[in-house]
């Protein structure tokens, strides 16, 4: 069974808290951190003139004087030429951070590309800068950089990768549509984060849910889904495993998780009423269904139309409940111009043994027209004038439905039987006279 109401597109899945932080993407903003660092390790030395300078640049930074800060960077790049790499980097590096606080991502990856072009730096540097550069890519939506940069940054990596590595590596192939490879980044992200008891982030799970709804896994969604179900008990994860469920065909618990779902008040939308109210049908649970979608209405989360009332009306019928869905066919059929509605009323009333009812409900189908099927607004009216003893206009009515092809045989039947009764009738009245 396939119903299902879900939100589990593509074009939804990554939001802002999915996306990767861009907190990384930060200079050694202490200049007098990077100072120290020159004396013990082996790379250029920061010289006491170009420190003081760096240092007035950000103390401007800090102080929210950006424009200041500019100046003061460019002041010194004027004089670049006698500046060592490291020297330049630094530079370049305090133009990237501003950059990026004022927003001008394009600015900001120029000036950080600027700091990994400079030979004699600190490793640690460019692998750091290089990372900060996957990032901003990925906030400038060109995502084939982003996989570039993650390239160029593992291959100079000697430490045990991190999630956040495969996570935005994830992230990137995903927005280009290549979910096997997103797959793959994804799925070792959650597997090293599980191997190490922490939970993995919820974030991660939307996505790797996306990616298997993407390259129709549906199996493999389930799967995602109780977990997400489990982990973090959101409205949203029982719903949607619940239209899962029917996907794969598992109705039993499609309908078990959906009631679950409704006894903690997580059935609130109208897609989900109305995906609870089918599944209760699916499952023969037809005064369920009834009262699921007349509830919906009566609280304005599901429009009072004449589908819907339609769809309790038959709910109600077939709970064996018709007195119940007579209200509900009426104002179906006060909502529209064909004679559906109308016709059914009338085989409803049948069943009751309201002859009277039926005949007219019948006649207004009738009238309305526009009928799926027409032939059995006749039999209905037939029936009903038969058994109020109007013999003539029950045949006239059978002899109508006569003429159509998938009620001829069952309106001969019923013509030669009116006939006949009509016939006994009669003679019991000469008899007793």
């Amino acid at each position: 069974m396939n119903i299902r109401k879900l939100t589990l597109t593509v074009s939804i899945v990554l939001s802002a808290s999915v996306l990767p932080s861009l907190l990384s993407v930060t200079p050694l903003t202490d200049i007098n951190t990077v100072y120290a660092e020159t004396k013990t390790k082996r790379v250029p030395a920061l010289r006491n003139k170009v420190y003081s300078q760096l240092a007035r640049a950000q103390k401007l930074a800090d102080e929210g004087k950006v424009q200041e800060g500019l100046e003061a960077l460019d002041n010194i790049k004027a004089r670049a030429s006698s500046m060592n790499a490291y020297e330049v980097a630094m530079m370049y590096n305090f133009y990237g951070f501003i950059y990026y606080n004022e927003n001008q991502l394009d600015k900001a990856i120029e000036s950080f590309e600027q700091v990994i072009s400079e030979e004699q730096i600190p490793e640690s540097l460019r692998q750091s800068t290089t990372f900060s550069l996957a990032q901003l890519a990925m906030a400038n939506n060109d995502y084939t950089k982003v996989i570039t940069y993650l390239d160029k940054w593992k291959s100079g990596n000697t430490k045990p990768i991190a999630n956040s590595y495969y996570v935005l590596r994830a992230n990137a192939h995903y927005l280009q549509k290549q979910y096997d490879k997103a797959l793959e980044s994804i799925n070792v992200a959650i597997r090293l984060s599980e191997s190490k008891n922490e939970l993995p982030k919820e974030n991660w799970l939307v996505l790797q849910r996306a990616l298997y709804y993407s390259l129709n896994k549906p199996e493999q969604v389930v799967v995602v889904l109780e977990k997400m179900v489990k982990l973090f008990n959101k409205p949203e994860y029982w719903v949607q495993l619940g239209g899962m469920y029917g996907e794969v065909g598992e109705s039993k618990k499609q309908l078990a998780i959906l009631e679950a779902a409704k006894q903690q008040g997580f059935i609130q939308s109208k897609n989900e009423i109305m995906q609870l109210a089918q599944v209760y049908m699916y499952n023969g649970l037809n005064f369920k269904a009834a009262e699921a979608l007349k509830q919906g209405i009566a609280n304005g989360k599901i429009e009072d139309s004449a589908k819907n009332q339609a769809f309790i009306a038959e709910a109600f019928v077939q709970a064996k409940e018709d007195e119940k869905s007579i209200p509900h066919f009426k104002k179906a059929t006060s909502k529209v111009k064909h004679g559906n509605y109308a016709q059914r009323l009338a085989e409803v009333y049948l069943n009751l043994e309201r002859f009277e009812d039926a005949a007219d409900y019948a006649r207004e189908a009738l009238d309305k027209g526009d009928l799926n099927f027409e032939a059995n607004a006749y039999v209905a009216l037939g029936m009903a004038q038969y058994n109020l003893e109007n013999f003539d206009a029950s045949i006239i009515a059978f002899e109508q439905a006569e003429k159509h092809k998938k009620s001829a045989r069952l309106a001969k039947q019923w013509i030669k039987f009116v006939e006949k009764e009509k016939l006994h009738l009669e003679s019991l009245k000469k008899a007793l006279l």
